[in-house]
Protein backbone atom coordinates (compact mmCIF):
# COMPACT_ATOMS: atom_id res chain seq x y z
CA UNK A 1 0.00 0.00 0.00
CA UNK A 2 0.98 3.64 -0.73
CA UNK A 3 2.84 5.67 2.27
CA UNK A 4 1.72 8.75 3.87
CA UNK A 5 2.26 12.44 1.78
CA UNK A 6 2.11 15.36 2.58
CA UNK A 7 -1.08 17.58 1.71
CA UNK A 8 -1.93 21.01 1.51
CA UNK A 9 -6.04 22.90 1.92
CA UNK A 10 -6.73 26.36 1.09
CA UNK A 11 -8.92 27.23 4.04
CA UNK A 12 -10.86 30.52 4.19
CA UNK A 13 -7.96 32.31 6.60
CA UNK A 14 -4.69 30.60 5.98
CA UNK A 15 -3.47 27.20 4.35
CA UNK A 16 -3.98 24.29 6.35
CA UNK A 17 -1.45 21.47 6.51
CA UNK A 18 -1.49 17.80 7.17
CA UNK A 19 -0.84 14.02 5.85
CA UNK A 20 -2.94 11.97 3.44
CA UNK A 21 -3.06 8.13 3.85
CA UNK A 22 -4.39 5.48 1.84
CA UNK A 23 -6.83 3.80 3.83
CA UNK A 24 -9.15 0.61 3.60
CA UNK A 25 -12.94 1.76 3.39
CA UNK A 26 -16.14 -0.43 3.17
CA UNK A 27 -16.00 -1.82 -0.81
CA UNK A 28 -13.88 1.32 -1.82
CA UNK A 29 -10.79 0.46 -3.92
CA UNK A 30 -9.38 3.92 -3.41
CA UNK A 31 -10.16 5.90 -0.13
CA UNK A 32 -7.93 8.35 1.41
CA UNK A 33 -7.56 9.66 5.09
CA UNK A 34 -6.59 13.40 5.67
CA UNK A 35 -5.88 14.58 9.13
CA UNK A 36 -4.33 18.31 9.71
CA UNK A 37 -0.98 18.63 11.54
CA UNK A 38 -2.90 20.60 14.10
CA UNK A 39 -5.70 18.13 14.67
CA UNK A 40 -8.50 20.17 14.00
CA UNK A 41 -9.76 18.51 10.00
CA UNK A 42 -9.83 15.10 9.24
CA UNK A 43 -11.65 14.01 6.40
CA UNK A 44 -12.21 10.42 4.63
CA UNK A 45 -12.59 10.62 1.23
CA UNK A 46 -13.55 7.88 -1.54
CA UNK A 47 -13.82 7.40 -5.54
CA UNK A 48 -16.36 6.08 -6.81
CA UNK A 49 -16.66 3.44 -9.46
CA UNK A 50 -17.57 6.33 -11.84
CA UNK A 51 -14.21 8.32 -11.10
CA UNK A 52 -16.21 10.86 -9.16
CA UNK A 53 -14.35 11.58 -5.93
CA UNK A 54 -16.94 11.48 -2.39
CA UNK A 55 -16.44 12.63 1.00
CA UNK A 56 -17.30 9.60 3.29
CA UNK A 57 -17.02 11.31 7.26
CA UNK A 58 -14.69 13.62 8.48
CA UNK A 59 -15.12 16.78 11.12
CA UNK A 60 -17.81 19.76 10.24
CA UNK A 61 -17.86 22.13 9.11
CA UNK A 62 -15.62 21.71 5.80
CA UNK A 63 -15.25 23.26 2.56
CA UNK A 64 -16.39 20.85 -0.15
CA UNK A 65 -13.79 22.16 -2.68
CA UNK A 66 -11.29 20.72 0.03
CA UNK A 67 -12.50 16.78 -1.42
CA UNK A 68 -11.02 18.00 -5.48
CA UNK A 69 -8.07 19.28 -3.63
CA UNK A 70 -7.37 16.48 -1.72
CA UNK A 71 -8.22 13.64 -5.10
CA UNK A 72 -5.94 16.38 -7.52
CA UNK A 73 -2.81 15.23 -4.79
CA UNK A 74 -3.49 11.50 -4.41
CA UNK A 75 -3.75 11.49 -8.54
Amino acid sequence: MEQQIEAKLTGTDSTIDGMLEPIAYGNFTKAYEFKSVDGTLHLVIAQEADGEWIRLTGTEPYLSSWIDELAAQVS
